[in-house]
């Protein structure tokens, strides 16, 4: 048994009873049985969690925070902020009547019958190890619920912040997100570090959509350089209801987002855009599974990578088409950038088509800048690295400009442009 198995097994054994011990109970057995993801399972082939295994993480402290504004989108947001994992009221804002947006814990304490309803029914925690580590130790995270023909103009930002000065930390928010039928919302979940600290975040957020529901969800995730990061996201949609993701991915050492989403009925469309960003050693995964289960959905997939240092990234999607899901509309891109000879990528864009009557394309392409673009650049007497840079950004830019929240697009581009010094030179020559 590994330090990271057994410090967890210690950890559940003081647990106190509650709603949900039965689903915890069954969760942490399953963790059990499973245990750490190696590169011998298929799913983790390009993905080692060997150096959590040697480790020994401890249940995030209470930390005090005063200054959130970097993070914040302006006074215009329903803020939630958790600090490792915990709700901070203080710090939050409320939502308007007739919708809930809080703290997880609180919504299991007063309003349980909303929760217990979808609560771990959708997130896979049987055949997933971190989803069932995460469902074995459910505390606390964000509870989002939105009554039928509910319409919120101003975004939702569940903002997560992790410090762990002293000794490895481990937090696992859990978010729930209930869209009633007819209705629509933004939600952002952020994720940073207030310092450079090693610790884990082990996030698993279900999404459950009505009938001509509309989400829009945002991901942000700008660990600390030294920390782990691994999520999983699940999508149940319902009929002609709309999902559209954007996921930006900048942080953490290592990290890891896994997004599903299940057309399970008639008419539902899902659309997942992505960016991720590494340098130096750090390690980012994305792994996306669209799941045609019912006729007539649509699906529209593009992410892309920048790979700068000695990183590693990874891309994994899998369309899946059903026997009975007829007039599918499925594509999926993934588009790479190596800006080093050791930067390396690994991409696996997959379709499996069991029906006879669809639309379905998917593509995976990896390059180095145009030389010949440098070149021109170059003879107008701009220098090597701001040349560089430029080029960058002009591959990058597609997926910032695809985000429509104008805070949250400025955030996203300061964010990427910072990771090109030589960029903020252009500016300033401009």
């Amino acid at each position: 048994m590994t330090d990271f198995t057994q410090s967890l097994r210690d950890r559940f054994a003081l647990r106190t009873d509650g709603p949900l011990r039965l689903l915890r109970d069954a969760a942490f057995a399953r963790f059990a049985k499973l245990g750490l993801p190696t590169t011998q399972d298929e799913d983790w082939k390009y993905t080692s969690l060997a150096p959590l295994a040697h480790m020994r993480f401890e249940p995030a402290p209470d930390a005090t925070v005063r200054d959130i504004d970097r993070w914040t989108l302006g006074d215009g947001a329903i803020r939630l902020v958790f600090v490792n994992g915990r709700y901070r009221p203080e710090l939050s804002s409320r939502a308007p009547g007739g919708a809930f947006a809080g703290s997880l814990a609180f919504a299991l304490a007063e309003r349980p019958e909303l929760v217990e309803r979808e609560l771990g029914r959708h997130a896979d925690h049987h055949g997933h190890a971190l989803t069932a580590l995460n469902t074995a130790f459910i505390e606390d995270g964000a509870f989002v619920h939105l009554p039928a023909g509910a319409s919120l103009e101003a975004p939702i930002h569940l903002l997560y912040l992790s410090t762990a000065p002293d000794k490895p930390g481990l937090s696992q928010p859990r978010n729930l997100i209930v869209a009633g039928a007819n209705s629509q919302a933004t939600v952002i979940e952020t994720y940073a570090g207030l310092g450079d600290d090693v610790y884990l975040t082990n996030a698993v957020t279900e999404v459950v959509l009505g009938e001509n529901a509309r989400l829009d969800h945002y991901k942000l995730q700008e660990e600390s350089a030294r920390s782990f990061h691994i999520a999983a996201t699940q999508v149940h949609h319902g009929r002609d209801s709309r999902f559209t993701s954007h996921s930006v991915a900048l942080g953490a050492a290592l990290a890891r987002n896994e997004l599903r989403a299940l057309l399970a009925a008639e008419g539902s469309e899902c659309t997942l855009n992505g960016l991720y960003m590494a340098t130096g050693k750090q390690h980012l995964d994305n792994r996306t599974l669209v799941d045609h289960k019912s006729p007539r959905c649509t699906s529209r997939e593009l992410y892309k990578g920048v790979l700068d240092g000695h990183s590693r990234g990874v891309f994994s999607g899998r369309v899946l088409v059903r026997q009975d899901a007829q007039k599918t509309d499925a594509s999926q891109t993934n588009k790479n950038l190596l800006l080093s000879d050791d930067a390396v990528v690994d991409t696996k864009p997959q379709l499996e088509i069991f029906a006879d009557d669809v639309k379905c394309a998917h593509g995976a392409a990896v390059g180095q800048l145009d030389e010949n673009a440098l070149f021109y650049l170059r003879t107008r007497g701009i220098g090597q690295e701001a040349a560089r840079s430029l080029l960058t950004y002009a591959f990058a830019s597609e997926m910032v400009n695809l985000v429509p929240l104008g805070p949250l697009r400025a955030r996203v581009r300061d964010l990427v442009t910072a990771k090109l010094p030589a960029f903020e030179g252009l500016k300033e020559a401009a």
